[in-house]
């Protein structure tokens, strides 16, 4: 059985048992549980359900493993002839969370 939803503007395939990064929850210290509602899609075999956008009744139970921080991504502007040069660099915070159990 696997499900896709969506959290922090992005979809995800999930199964029970998948770690996953995420967008960075508010609540999110190690241990915590919580509920992912907007399930989109659910397949278990033969039967697949597809929602109009999300299914009503359905829900994805995860863990909060840790929180971290991504890769750092360099920004390079510059304009060429003009002596315009700058630099940034950018981490992206995540959550990572163990999906425990899919519920329909």
């Amino acid at each position: 059985m696997f499900a896709v939803i969506r959290t922090g503007g992005k979809q995800y395939k999930v199964a029970a048992g998948d770690e996953l990064n995420i967008e960075s929850l508010a609540d999110s210290e190690p241990g915590r549980k919580f509920a992912l509602g907007e399930v989109l899609m659910v397949a278990d075999g033969e039967n697949v359900r597809v929602g109009a956008p999300v299914l009503d009744g359905v829900t994805v139970q995860a863990t909060v493993v840790s929180n971290g921080r991504g890769k750092k991504i360099e920004v390079f502007k510059y304009k060429a002839k003009k002596r315009y040069r700058k630099g940034q660099g950018h981490r992206q915070n995540y959550t990572r969370v163990q999906i425990d159990e899919i519920l329909t």
